[in-house]
């Protein structure tokens, strides 16, 4: 189930700390939950967050493959450690709305939610992310999980 989509916004660049990954599709997975503790644990061994919730930003979808960060936002300089790199989620403009459902579900939210935005008359920008602002961690019932979805728009 989709929220009505929200007028677009503007928003400020915010640091993070990120893990870039490039995997085909069917092994999302088996790597992302590793790399979001991975970005957990660096983040609070360095006591900078997570300063809010776990995001996955992707640059462009191809068919089969995923070419993402996945990260969480910070309060302060990241140090590089293992995988883990200082990274930003994007300031720009954008329309957002709230997916609530199982992840499986998330590919036919995010073209559902397209189709919306662009027959608003808006032009898709390139980028788009994911915040995961309930999940697996607050229980079982992956119908009730909450994802953000956030999709640049091209403003003339």
């Amino acid at each position: 189930m989709l929220d009505a989509p929200s007028a677009p916004l503007t928003t400020t660049a915010q640091p993070a700390a990120v893990i870039h990954i490039t995997v085909p599709r069917n092994h999302i997975q088996e790597v992302m939950g590793p790399a979001i503790q991975e970005v957990i644990g660096a983040a609070q061994a360095q006591n900078i967050g997570p300063k809010g919730p776990v995001f996955a930003h992707h640059f462009g979808m191809k068919p089969g493959i995923f070419n993402f960060e996945v990260g969480v936002p910070v309060s302060g300089a990241v140090q590089p450690v293992g995988r883990v790199k200082p990274g930003v989620i994007p300031g720009t403009t954008l329309v957002r709305t709230v997916y609530t459902g199982p992840y499986e579900g998330l590919g036919q939210a995010w073209g559902d939610f397209q189709d919306i935005v662009e027959s608003q008359g808006h032009k898709l920008g390139p980028n788009l992310w994911e915040r995961y602002l309930s999940g697996p961690e607050r229980g079982g019932d992956s119908s009730t999980f909450r994802t953000e979805l956030n999709q640049t728009i091209i403003v003339s």
